[in-house]
């Protein structure tokens, strides 16, 4: 990216996050199906709870509307949260700061499934933001693999919007969003993060990504560096070329889900590289 372009691209997001109307200040609890069942026992097959983490703008309702009874009904107890709100929206507060809401909830997970360890699924900052959990705030230790759906690994070079449909009333105060700044690429944020290396030790990674991303650009950005025992990277259209599911639809993917599931079925390490969903 040349200078000029990183500039507007700057200036753009600042004046995104300036400009934004936010969603009513009561944010709503609302679970996505199948999730958050608090008497759930994990199962011989099914050991390791799973843990669905949104996106910046997203509630847990929306963006795991259709992977949570996905995963739900393949046996698995599946929890989910919403973190980092500010004036009412999702996942916009400082990214090290929303990390430390997950650490509870984690540990809440836990405590009420006897599990040792958690599975965590994330979206854009959700892929991302557990890694600040694993590597700043003792959470390695707690997590046996994280997989990310078109995560923000690197940040991005693009401008982080809220997706279609956010929007709901153009009287709404003026959203500042504190993790889109984090998300921006070179942030103080990313160098932070990535300052230790991609992975921690202990957990597994799997990585999944769009050619077709918009918003976590340029989409190979996404993917982490690591030894292929403990690190999966994959492009959707390297297993199904003719899937066109861009950045902000991806956890709704019948593609994406197969292979979220096929992840968490491995008995130990990332997704095995060679895994061939069926393609629709």
């Amino acid at each position: 990216m040349s200078f000029v372009t990183r500039a507007l691209s700057v200036a753009a997001a600042a004046v995104l996050v300036t400009s934004l109307a936010a969603a009513p200040a009561q944010a709503i609890e609302i679970s996505p199906p199948g999730a958050n069942d608090w008497s759930c026992k994990p199962t011989a097959e099914h050991p390791y709870p799973v843990i669905l983490v949104p996106g910046t703008f997203e509630s847990m309702e929306k963006n795991w509307s259709t992977l949570s009874p996905y995963l739900k009904s393949a046996g698995y107890c599946v929890f989910a949260l919403n973190y980092g709100e500010t004036n009412g929206v999702y996942a916009t507060a400082p990214v090290a700061e929303s990390a430390q809401e997950l650490a509870p909830f984690v540990d809440a997970v836990r405590a009420a499934t006897g599990a040792k360890k958690v599975d965590l699924v994330g979206h854009s900052q959700g892929g991302m933001m557990p890694r600040y959990y694993m590597g700043f705030l003792g959470g390695a230790k707690y997590v046996r693999q994280l997989i990310g759906i078109a995560p923000s690994s690197h940040g991005t070079e693009g401008v982080i919007v809220p997706p279609p449909g956010f929007v709901q009333d153009p009287d709404f105060t003026g959203l500042g969003c504190a993790a889109c700044a984090d998300q921006q690429a070179g942030s103080a944020f990313m160098q932070e993060l990535n300052s230790i290396g991609d992975t921690v030790a202990g957990p597994s990674y799997t990585v999944i990504s769009t050619v077709y991303d918009e918003v976590v650009i340029p989409y190979n950005s996404q993917f982490l560096n690591g030894p292929a025992r403990q690190v999966t990277n994959i492009t959707i259209q390297d297993k199904c070329p003719a899937d066109v599911f861009e950045h902000d639809q991806t956890p709704n993917d019948p593609v994406v889900h197969q292979i979220v599931g096929h992840a968490l079925g491995k008995v130990s390490g990332p997704a095995d590289p060679a895994y061939q969903p069926a393609c629709f």
